[in-house]
C-alpha cells in the first residue's frame, strides 16, 4: 500500500494528520486521524508521516537546504535557439557557410545585421545577447580586410546564383542607389553627386543586380560622383566571369538609358529590357491619335515601334512598346493639375516663384507654359519600354511584364537600407565600406530568403523569434533546461524553414 498525508479540522476546531493508505485495486481505506491539540504534538505528526511517506525511497539532493541558497534559482543561460536556428539553417542552405570557407565571425556579423543592425563594435553585444559567444572586436578588425576582397565576395556571389537557378536565358534586375556620409569633403571615393535624397554630402552609389524576384545575386560600390550609366555594364561583366551565363537580359530603369550604355551592353552580347522615356508624343501613338481624334485608348493598349541601336555598320533591330494605362493616367493628370495651379498662383504673383516645370520666368516676367502642358496632358498614361528581344523570342507582354518586376529590386534597396542599416555610418576607408556591404550583401539574401518561405516581414520574424529563449537554470550540482512553449504561427515558419532540401521555391 502507498500512503498520503492531508491535514484536516476535527470537529473541535483542532488540526489533525489524516495518514490514508490507499490500494490500487479496491476501495477499501484505512485512516488514521490523530488530533492534535497543540502545535508541537502536530509538527511531530507530521514529521512522523514523512517519514512513513518516505520510507525505502532515495532522495534527490539539490543542494536548496544549504545556507544561502534561498530565494529564486539563478539564470546561467539564456539562448536565441529558435532565432539562431532558422537564420543558420537558411545561411547554410544559400551555400553561405561554405563560400565564406565556415568564418565564425562572418557568421556572427550577418546574424548581428539581420537581429540588430548597429556598428561592428556593439554587434558583439547583439551576439552575446543571443547566447553565443561572441568574437573579440580585434578579430573583427582583422578579418574586415577578407570580406572586401574580391575573392571573397565572388564566392559569394556564385553561391547565390547557383541558388537561384538561374537557366541559360537570364532575367536579372539592376538599379543603382545612394549611401551618403556625414563628412565635411570627399576622398576621391566618397564623393558628392547626383543624389536622390537631395543631399550634398559626399556618398557612395551602390549597384545591385538581383534575380526577377529581387534575391541578391552582386552587389558593388562606385565613386559618389559616378554616373548611374555608368555602373551597369562593370556589374553585369563582373556577374557573368563569376557566374558562366551564356545568354543574360538585363531589366534596367529609364535613368540607366544612354545610347553609350545600349551599345556597350549590346558589344558584350546582352539582351536587355529598359524603360524608355517619351520626351515626346511617339509617332506611331501620333498617328492612332490622329486617327481616333477625342478617343482615349484602351486600357492596356500596346503600340510597337521598331528602331534600330549599336553602332554604324552593326546596327541591331530593337523595339519599343508604348502602352497605355488609364490608371496610370488619373494619376500622372491629377499631379499636372495641382503643378499648373501652383505655376498659376506663381505668375499670378500670389505665390512665390518655386521649381516648377510649368512655369517660365524671363526676367521679372512669370508665365504658366501652355505648350508644355499640352503636351503633358498628351502623354499622360503612356510608358516606353525599349528592348533588343526579337518578337518571336519575348512578346510586348513578356517585356512589360519584366520590366514591372523593377519592385522588387526597389524592395531589396528599401529592406537593405532601413531594416538592414546599410549605410557604413562607421567606416570611412574604402575596404572597410565594401567590407561592410559584403555583410549587409549576405545578410540581405538570407532576409528575401526568410521572406519567400515564411511569408512573414522579416522585422516580424525577429521581433517574434527572439523573445522565445532557451533557459538553463542552476539548482544544486544540477542544469535545468526550461523553454516557453512557441505559438502555433511560429512553428509553422519554423518548420517551413527547417523543411527538407528541394523546397526552394
Amino acid at each position: 500500500m502507498s500512503p498520503h498525508i492531508r491535514t484536516v479540522r476535527t470537529a473541535s476546531g483542532a488540526r489533525a494528520v489524516q495518514i490514508v493508505y490507499s490500494r490500487r485495486k479496491g476501495a477499501r481505506q484505512m485512516e488514521h486521524l490523530g488530533s492534535a491539540h497543540t502545535d508541537e504534538e502536530y509538527e511531530l505528526l507530521l514529521a512522523a508521516a514523512r517519514q512513513r511517506l518516505a520510507a525505502g525511497q532515495g532522495e534527490l539532493d539539490l543542494g536548496l537546504e544549504e545556507p544561502g541558497t534561498g530565494g529564486p534559482l539563478p539564470i546561467t543561460a539564456t539562448r536565441m535557439e529558435h532565432l539562431i536556428g532558422a537564420v543558420r539553417r537558411i545561411y547554410a542552405d544559400l551555400g553561405l557557410e561554405d563560400a565564406a570557407g565556415g568564418d565564425e565571425v562572418f557568421w556572427q556579423l550577418v546574424l548581428a545585421r539581420l537581429v540588430e543592425p548597429t556598428s561592428k563594435l556593439d554587434s558583439l553585444r547583439v551576439i552575446e545577447e543571443t547566447g553565443l559567444a561572441p568574437a573579440s572586436y580585434a578579430t573583427v578588425k582583422r578579418r574586415l580586410p577578407r570580406y572586401a576582397a574580391p575573392d571573397f565576395r565572388k564566392a559569394l556571389a556564385a553561391a547565390l546564383a547557383e541558388r537561384a537557378e538561374l537557366g541559360p536565358a537570364a532575367l536579372i534586375l539592376y538599379d543603382v542607389s545612394t549611401l551618403y556620409f556625414e563628412a565635411d569633403e570627399g576622398d576621391g571615393f566618397r564623393e558628392p553627386g547626383y543624389s536622390k535624397e537631395r543631399r550634398i554630402d559626399p556618398q557612395i552609389t551602390i549597384g545591385l543586380l538581383t534575380d526577377a524576384t529581387g534575391f541578391p545575386l552582386m552587389v558593388n560600390a562606385f565613386e559618389g560622383n559616378k554616373a548611374e550609366t555608368k555602373t551597369m555594364l562593370p556589374v553585369i561583366e563582373a556577374f557573368k566571369a563569376t557566374y558562366a551565363l551564356t545568354d543574360v537580359t538585363v531589366v534596367a530603369d529609364a535613368g540607366m538609358l544612354s545610347h553609350d550604355n545600349r551599345d556597350a551592353i549590346e558589344a558584350a552580347g546582352l539582351s536587355y529590357i529598359l524603360g524608355a522615356k517619351l520626351p515626346d508624343i511617339p509617332y506611331v501613338v501620333e498617328q492612332w491619335m490622329a486617327a481616333h481624334p477625342d478617343t482615349a485608348p484602351e486600357d492596356g493598349q500596346i503600340f510597337t515601334a521598331k528602331t534600330f541601336t549599336g553602332p554604324a555598320g552593326a546596327r541591331r533591330e530593337a523595339r519599343i512598346y508604348y502602352q497605355y494605362r488609364s490608371a496610370r493616367a488619373r494619376r500622372t493628370l491629377r499631379g499636372i493639375d495641382a503643378q499648373v495651379a501652383k505655376a498659376e498662383q506663381a505668375a499670378a504673383g500670389k505665390a512665390p516663384v518655386k521649381r516648377n516645370r510649368f512655369l517660365t520666368v524671363t526676367g521679372e516676367a512669370r508665365a504658366v507654359n501652355r505648350d508644355l502642358e499640352a503636351k503633358a496632358r498628351a502623354l499622360a498614361g503612356y510608358k516606353g519600354y525599349l528592348t533588343n528581344l526579337p518578337p518571336e523570342r519575348a512578346s510586348a507582354e513578356f517585356v512589360i511584364g519584366a520590366y514591372h518586376r523593377l519592385w522588387n529590386i526597389e524592395k531589396s534597396f528599401r529592406m537593405s537600407k532601413h531594416d538592414l542599416a546599410a549605410r557604413p555610418i562607421y567606416h570611412r576607408l574604402q575596404d572597410s565600406i565594401d567590407a561592410h556591404l559584403t555583410v549587409v550583401f549576405a545578410a540581405l539574401a538570407v532576409a528575401r530568403r526568410l521572406e519567400h518561405l515564411t511569408d512573414w516581414s522579416l522585422k516580424r520574424f525577429i521581433t517574434t523569434a527572439r523573445r522565445y529563449k532557451t533557459i538553463t537554470i542552476r539548482a544544486g550540482d544540477h542544469d535545468i533546461t526550461a523553454a516557453d512553449p512557441l505559438p502555433a504561427d511560429l512553428t509553422q515558419a519554423l518548420t517551413r524553414i527547417h523543411a527538407p532540401d528541394g523546397t526552394w521555391h
